[in-house]
């Protein structure tokens, strides 16, 4: 109880002393300063060395990008603060089991590099949606894929990220939550706007190493707290809230398997089956379909590049367990009452939500235990994985909105009109997730991560069915993905509405949705859904009319190696250089003023056309675009690398298992 007694003082007066503390520190306003002013300069440095004033420089960074960015690009953009919130939550609540969706990833990004990229590269493609319509013709496949990825966008990435982002600085400064997010949103925003992917892809490096080195300072400082690892995991399994009113003791005593990955295939909070078999259809459709991982591969130089980056990135996923899991473990021994709370009254006092006050965990750790200097550095990071996942959201919604959705409603659009349109939307963009934050806040328990995890079982496995049956089986055609996005999405979304329309309750509180809805977990479920949208899709297809050979060449598995010319099922609606072609015949513009030249060169929208290239050089980029060839010696190095990584992540899942 020791502990327990310490917490509530330091406790009490979180909502009026951080913002005293941190608002009046010169130490922390500087750091907060100087990261944001080296994270503009290397975007502005970003924009101008890169061409932005067409759609391969702005949205795929010209196809020049190297290993290295690449895999920092795909760590940060996956690392929210979303995760320092939802996981060290999840944590502190549940144990360790929530590492297991973190190290799931180093199996899936090898899957991505070695069998989806290959494809979608020789198909030549700039988002998924495009790679559907080529594959299986027709607009409606791709109209709704561009639509239900922009859903799930708002719904699990933008909001969730905002909500935890505006938890710490909430925790930190005082400040409102609404007020931070508009803040930082402006920022984040700005860059995005203007720089394109390389501006993206380059700021998310440099914020990858703030994230790691700020994580590892604040670890080193909970672990002396606690007195090391031994005392660590005895110390938790105590960690019992001194007001536990008539409640079950199950809803404040940590889980007796909290330091166990694998847990009881019925009874678990995150059953062995469902981690295993669940967890990775839902990482097959996050990491090998989604427009933001996707695209990062799709900038790279050549495929060794895009083996290399996704291998540096599983091996950075390793860190969250120890910088997220372990900290979010920690600060509930450290501020039991707090972060554990049980009465809703309690939990309303702390954190301002009746279901629980566990999204606290990391942020009151960076408030209470990082010196001066540090929590601005804390604080950076914070701000860090925020803006980076936002950012690569922005750029990617943005990029399907444009060339899957605009270009539907405006066939003839310029370039330049494409460009203008994108950057616009994403203002849009960011009004709805505001606006959906609430029901984040209340969703799952208080428990941010389980809240996405569980949305995502309901609205992505047909999406990887879709995905996966289109690259490895090339007698599945239109009728029958459409049939098994269409069906399958009725069949989630019924289990998702009345899981909001009960309320998921708390253990306190139990929600009184009827156990054949909501009593399947998350995971169960997205296994179920995979199953019976793969079935659907397998039996309309068999019944209807097969795609023949020659649309299919360099689109599936079995014919990826195919060099005839293949014939598109459907011609594509925008080409990207009508826009010079249509200029010809108009007369000179006017030449613009000083004011409209900067803001045209800020915004990469100058007016100046490249050379026109001839049919033969045209044909010769194109090639280049969709080689995937590699020089023997990289190829056997990223080979024997991707075996080293697989054999790390079984070793991992063992010794935790």
């Amino acid at each position: 109880m020791a502990e327990t007694v310490t917490a509530l003082p330091t406790g009490t007066p979180a909502p009026t002393d951080p913002p005293s503390v941190a608002l009046n520190n010169a130490a922390d306003i500087s750091v907060i300063v100087i990261y944001f002013v080296v994270v503009l300069a290397v975007g502005v440095w970003a924009m101008v060395r890169t061409n932005r004033a067409t759609v391969g420089g702005f949205f795929l960074a010209g196809r020049s990008m190297v290993w290295w960015p690449i895999g920092a690009s795909l760590f940060a953009s996956n690392i929210g603060s979303g995760h320092f919130v939802g996981i060290a939550g999840t944590a502190a609540a549940s144990g360790i089991a929530i590492g297991g969706f973190e190290w799931n990833a180093l199996i899936v990004v090898v899957i991505l590099a070695w069998l989806f990229v290959p494809i979608y590269i020789k198909a030549g493609v700039v988002t998924m949606p495009e790679y559907l319509k080529k594959r299986f013709g027709g607009q409606r496949i791709r109209v709704y894929l561009s639509v239900l990825s922009l859903f799930l966008y708002v719904f699990t990435k933008i909001s969730a990220d905002m909500f935890s982002g505006a938890i710490f600085i909430n925790q930190a400064l005082g400040l409102n939550i609404y007020i931070a997010v508009i803040a930082l949103l402006a920022i984040t925003a700005l860059y995005t706007v203007t720089g394109g992917l390389a501006a993206v892809i380059y700021t998310d490096t440099l914020q990858t190493v703030i994230m790691v080195v700020g994580s590892f300072i604040l670890m080193g400082f909970a672990f002396d707290k606690v007195g090391g690892y031994d005392n660590f995991v005895e110390r938790y399994m105590n960690a019992v809230p001194s007001m536990t009113g008539n409640y079950s003791a199950s809803c404040y005593e940590p889980r007796p398997d909290s330091f166990h990955i694998f847990r009881n295939a019925i009874t678990g909070d995150l059953p062995w089956p469902g981690l295993v078999f669940g967890l990775t259809i839902q990482a097959t459709w996050y990491w090998c379909t989604d427009q933001v991982i996707v695209q990062r591969c799709l900038s790279a130089k050549n495929l060794s590049h895009v083996k290399a980056g996704c291998i540096l990135c599983g091996y950075l996923k390793l860190l969250p367990m120890f910088l997220m899991v372990f900290p979010g473990m920690i600060s509930r021994i450290l501020y039991t009452d707090e972060v554990a709370c049980v009465d809703p009254a309690e939990c309303e006092k702390y954190c301002g939500a009746a279901v629980g006050c566990s999204n606290i965990a990391y942020p009151k750790m960076v408030v209470d235990l990082m010196p001066d200097g540090l929590r601005g550095l804390m604080l950076s990071v914070m701000m860090a994985s925020l803006m980076s996942s936002l950012t690569s959201i922005f750029n990617s919604a943005s990029t399907l909105f444009t060339m899957d959705i605009y270009t539907k409603i405006r066939r003839s659009a310029t370039e330049r009109e494409l460009m203008i349109a994108g950057r616009l939307f994403i203002l849009g963009l960011i009004a709805v997730s505001i606006a959906w934050i609430p029901v984040v806040q209340s969703a799952q328990s208080g428990q941010l991560f389980d809240y996405i995890q569980s949305i995502t079982s309901y609205l992505a496995p047909p999406v990887a069915a879709v995905f996966m049956l289109a690259i490895f089986c090339k007698r599945v055609n239109e009728a029958g993905a459409f049939y098994g996005l269409t069906i399958g999405l009725c069949i989630g979304l019924s289990r998702m509405i009345a899981e909001f329309a009960y309320g998921t309750g708390s253990c306190v509180s139990p929600s009184d949705c009827p156990t054949i809805i909501c009593g399947v977990h998350y995971l169960y479920f997205a296994i179920i859904l995979f199953v019976a949208t793969c079935i659907i899709i397998l039996g309309v297809s068999l019944m209807t009319k097969p795609i023949e050979d020659k649309h299919l060449y360099r689109l599936c598995w079995s014919l990826r190696n195919n060099q005839e010319k293949r014939i598109d099922l459907t011609q594509d609606d925008w080409i990207e250089d009508q826009d010079s072609d249509s200029m010809d015949t108009e007369e000179p513009a006017e030449e613009p003023g000083c004011c409209k030249k900067a803001l045209l060169c800020f915004c990469g929208l100058d007016e100046k056309k490249g050379p026109k290239l001839s049919e033969e050089e045209k044909a010769k980029l194109q090639e280049k675009l969709t080689d995937t060839s590699e020089r023997p010696l990289w190829r056997n190095i990223v080979n024997a690398n991707a075996i080293i990584l697989l054999c790390v992540a079984v070793f991992f899942h063992g010794f935790y298992a």
